[in-house]
């Protein structure tokens, strides 16, 4: 049985370049350790406790807050890159050799930026709502920008911008929002404003294509596991399948019903496919 679970488990640190990163490992004690790494301005505590519990279940789970994000200390980079190496380095902090990947929108920004840099670390890739260097921005809603830039997010606003703006999303929005403040003690810091504009830097740098766009794609080796909403307005459904059309061993996943956040959405289902995913000898089997 798991030692901790989402709620329960301690907030630990480690020294990474001579700063202080905050971390929570959880879930099973043994197999691969799964590390999941969030979207724009998230720490720890932005995940949902049925989709980190859910994968807890059968392989060990690390949240990471990177370099100024959370409860973690420096300076956040203002790249993909950047953000890829502070994880190598958090990683080799803990002699952790291999790992799972798990990336949500940004997260899955910094993820392709590992597995192209150190593809050694990488067992098996979960790209989630995410989307290739210079990727496709037709479709995005007209309110997100303005949306995500609030200082303070509202539960409104994560309805808007995560959830499909239908009965079944809004309900799922609710539910998801409530599960997500369920951590009382040692909850996560708010990332500050310099890290939110290192942030919105990355998103940038990510936006500019070098070279032949999607090219680089070809270069993931590892299997990798692409998911997304129907109509995700943050970072449209498209990319998800350029991901999968262009990383050679890919496959795709959309469900009904929902957008940037279908992973909150359909949490256990969400689960399930990804746990059949690692855990299966041969992945796609």
């Amino acid at each position: 049985m798991p030692s901790y679970v989402h709620t329960t488990a301690p907030t630990r640190y480690t020294e990474v370049n001579g700063d202080r990163y905050a971390y929570r490992r959880f879930g099973a004690e043994t197999g691969t350790p799964l590390l999941m790494l969030p979207h724009f301005r998230a720490g720890m505590d932005h995940w949902d406790p049925l989709v980190t519990d859910g994968l807890a279940e059968n392989r060990p789970v690390i949240l990471l807050d990177n370099a100024g994000v959370g409860n973690s200390g420096g300076r956040t980079p203002e790249s993909a890159e950047g953000f890829a190496a502070n994880a190598v380095a958090f990683l080799r902090a803990l002699g952790i050799p291999e790992v799972d990947l798990l990336g949500f929108s940004v997260g899955g920004y910094v993820s392709q930026a590992l597995v192209l840099a150190h593809p050694e670390l990488v067992r098996r890739l979960v790209l989630v709502g995410t989307r290739p260097r210079a990727g496709e921005t037709a479709g995005v809603g007209e309110r997100v920008a303005e949306v995500a830039a609030h200082e303070v997010l509202t539960e409104e606003d994560y309805l808007y911008l995560f959830f499909d703006d239908s009965p079944g999303g809004r309900r799922a929005g609710r539910e998801f929002w409530a599960r997500r403040h369920e951590r009382t003690v040692d909850a996560d810091a708010e990332s500050g404003p310099e890290s939110v504009r290192a942030q919105q830097a990355l998103r940038a740098d990510w936006n500019t294509a070098r070279g032949e766009r999607f090219t680089e794609l070809r270069r993931i080796t590892r299997p990798t596991l692409v998911v997304n909403g129907r109509n995700d307005i943050m970072v449209p459904t498209v990319n998800s399948w350029i991901l999968a059309q262009h990383i050679p061993h890919a496959q795709l996943v959309v469900y009904p019903d929902s957008g940037h956040g279908a992973l909150f959405q359909y949490p256990r289902l969400f689960c399930a496919h990804v746990a059949r995913f690692l855990d299966s000898e041969v992945p796609f089997t």
